[in-house]
C-alpha cells in the first residue's frame, strides 16, 4: 500500500527571502489560492513577527484557508514570535506553530555563543509554550545534517516529550548528500517510531550543491512522512527543494517510491508561471518541469523518434503537469467569457462580477492597441489593476510626463498625484530614464537611489509589454520594485513610484 506524503509550500515564507522576490499582502493571498488549486497540504504562509505586513498577509491567508490547506508560519524559540506566529494564523481551520532552533556546533557555539543544555532548553521551553497555545506544534532542528547525532536526537527526544507533534530535519546549507541524508532520517524515523509513533517526520532541503531534490526524495524512501518545498525551487541561495520535481518523481516512479501526493499535477505549470509573474524572477529555460525547454525537442534524431511514440523521448507529457503547448491568444472580438476564462488560467480568482467587468473594458482598450493580446498581457492587466485600486490618499500615482532624448541630453517633465494634490515638475539626465528618475525623486522627496534596473518584454505582438524590475535604496534598506506597460518608460516611471510607495507604506 502506498504512503500518502504531507507537502507543506514553503514559497512565501523560505522562497520570499530571495532578493527581488519580496510580495506584498494582495500578492501573497493571490499565490496562496493557487497553492490550494494546487492542493499542497500546508501553506507556511511567513515569518510575521518580521514586520507588520507579513503579520496581515498570514492573517489574511489563514482567514481564506477554510479546510483547503492547513496554514502555518515560522517563529524563532522566543516568545514574541510564537505569539505572532499564534496571532496570524489563529484564524485558520487547521493551523499550527513552527518553531526553529539550531542544533549543529556552529549554530549553538557561533550564532547563540550558548550551551548545548542551554539551547535544548529553550527549544523545550519554546515548545511547551507554543502546546498551551495550539495543539499542534512543528519543531525545526535547524542545520541537523551537519549536527552531532546524539545531541540532535537528545534535542528531538525532549522537544516530543514537551509536546511537538512534527520534528523537522531540516538540511539547512545544502550540505548533505544523498545516502548520508536518507541514513539520518533513517535512524531518527527509527528511534522516534519507539517513543512516539504519530509524530510525523519531516525534512526541509537546500539546494547549495544541487541535491535538494535527491535528498529530499532520498529521505522519503527513508521514512519521512512530509516534505517542505517550494514553487521553482525559490529560495535562499540556491533555493530549496523543488516541489513540482519531488512530486513528479513520486508520481512517475511510484513503483519505486510506493508513494504519492495530494497535488493536482495538472496546476503545476500554472503555479509556476504565477509565481513568475508576481515576482519577476524568471525560471531557467531548462529546469525540470516548469522550465520552457521541459517538453521541447529540438535534436533531429529526438524529433523523429517522439513522432513514432512519444514515450521514446518523454516520460512525463506536457498535460499531466499543465503545460498545453497552444497558448490563449485573445483579440478585440473576445468576449467577456474568453477573457474570464485567460484571467482564471492565469491562476487570479475572476468572482467579482464589477471588477471583471472593469477588466474585460480595459482588455478591450488594451486589444484595440496590440491586436492579439497574450497571456502576460491578461497577467499585466490584472495585476496594474488590482495594485491601483490599493493606492490611498497617502500614496503617490502617475498621472501625465513627458520625456524628449537627444544626443547629448535628456529632459523628463512629470505629474504626480497624492490623493487630491497634483505635483509637477521637470529635470535634465544623462537620458530619458535619468531624466525621469530626477523629477520623480525631487517631486516625492525622498532620498532614493536606484541600484538595479532591468527591462524584458514579457509578451509578444508589436505593442509587446515591457516588465522593469527595479531595486532602490532608502536609508540604507534595498526595495524591490516592479511595474508593466505597453510603454517602457512608463512602465519604469510606475516601477520607481512602486517602490517610493514600498518605502511610504513601511513608513507609515
Amino acid at each position: 500500500m502506498n504512503r500518502n506524503i504531507i507537502v507543506l509550500d514553503t514559497t512565501l515564507r523560505d522562497g520570499e527571502q530571495v532578493p527581488g522576490a519580496k510580495l506584498n499582502a494582495q500578492q501573497k493571498a493571490e499565490f496562496a489560492r493557487q497553492l490550494m488549486r494546487l492542493r499542497v497540504d500546508i501553506i507556511e504562509a511567513g515569518f510575521p513577527a518580521s514586520s507588520k505586513g507579513d503579520f496581515q498577509a498570514v492573517q489574511e491567508i489563514a482567514r481564506i484557508a477554510g479546510e483547503r490547506a492547513a496554514v502555518t508560519a515560522l517563529a524563532r524559540a522566543v516568545k514574541g514570535d510564537i505569539d505572532a506566529v499564534y496571532e496570524s494564523v489563529k484564524l485558520a481551520q487547521n493551523p499550527f506553530i513552527h518553531i526553529v532552533l539550531g542544533t549543529s556546533d556552529i549554530h549553538v557555539e557561533r550564532k547563540f555563543h550558548r550551551s548545548k543544555d542551554a539551547v535544548l532548553q529553550m527549544g523545550v521551553d519554546a515548545v511547551k509554550y507554543a502546546k498551551s497555545l495550539l495543539p499542534q506544534v512543528q519543531y525545526s532542528t535547524e542545520d541537523a545534517s551537519r549536527s552531532d547525532f546524539e545531541y540532535l536526537w537528545r534535542t528531538i527526544e525532549s522537544v516530543v516529550k514537551a509536546g511537538a507533534t512534527i520534528i523537522n530535519v531540516p538540511d539547512t546549507v545544502g550540505y548533505a548528500e544523498p545516502e548520508q541524508f536518507g541514513d539520518l532520517i533513517c535512524r531518527i524515523n527509527e528511534r522516534l517510531k519507539n517513543i512516539n509513533d504519530n509524530v510525523i517526520l519531516s525534512v526541509h532541503c537546500h539546494n547549495d550543491l544541487g541535491l535538494a531534490t535527491a535528498n529530499t526524495l532520498s529521505a522519503i524512501k527513508n521514512g519521512a512522512d512530509k516534505i517542505e518545498c517550494t514553487i521553482n525551487g525559490l529560495g535562499e541561495r540556491a533555493g530549496n527543494a523543488s516541489l513540482e520535481e519531488v512530486v513528479m518523481a513520486l508520481r512517475v516512479r511510484e513503483g519505486h517510491y510506493r508513494c504519492t501526493t495530494n497535488i493536482e499535477a495538472k496546476e503545476l505549470t500554472r503555479t509556476s508561471r504565477l509565481l513568475t509573474y508576481l515576482t519577476g524572477l524568471d525560471v531557467q529555460v531548462n529546469k525540470a518541469i516548469t522550465g520552457d525547454n521541459a517538453f521541447a525537442h529540438s535534436s533531429g534524431i529526438h524529433q523523429d523518434g517522439l513522432l513514432k511514440d512519444k514515450n521514446v523521448y518523454e516520460i512525463i507529457s506536457p498535460e499531466e503537469v499543465g503545460a498545453e503547448k497552444m497558448e490563449l491568444v485573445l483579440t478585440a472580438r473576445s468576449g467577456r467569457h474568453a477573457f474570464k476564462h485567460a484571467v482564471e488560467k492565469m491562476g487570479f480568482d475572476a468572482d467579482d462580477e464589477q471588477e471583471l467587468e472593469e477588466l474585460f473594458q480595459k482588455f478591450i482598450a488594451l486589444a484595440d492597441l496590440k491586436k492579439e493580446v497574450y497571456e502576460p498581457d491578461i497577467f499585466y492587466l490584472v495585476n496594474s489593476h488590482r495594485e491601483m485600486s490599493k493606492l490611498g490618499p497617502s500614496l503617490y500615482e502617475l498621472g501625465s510626463f513627458q520625456v524628449t532624448s537627444h544626443t547629448s541630453r535628456a529632459t523628463a517633465a512629470v505629474e504626480l498625484r497624492k490623493g487630491d494634490e497634483a505635483l509637477t515638475g521637470s529635470a535634465d539626465g544623462d537620458g530619458p530614464i535619468d531624466a525621469l528618475y530626477s523629477v520623480m525623486k525631487t517631486l516625492t522627496g525622498l532620498d532614493v537611489n536606484v541600484k538595479h534596473y532591468k527591462i524584458n518584454s514579457i509578451s509578444g505582438g508589436k505593442e509587446a509589454v515591457g516588465r522593469v524590475n527595479l531595486h532602490i535604496e532608502h536609508q540604507g534598506k534595498l526595495y524591490t520594485a516592479r511595474a508593466m506597460d505597453t510603454d517602457i518608460i512608463r512602465a519604469s516611471a510606475m516601477a520607481f513610484l512602486n517602490g517610493v510607495n514600498a518605502v511610504m507604506l513601511e513608513k507609515a
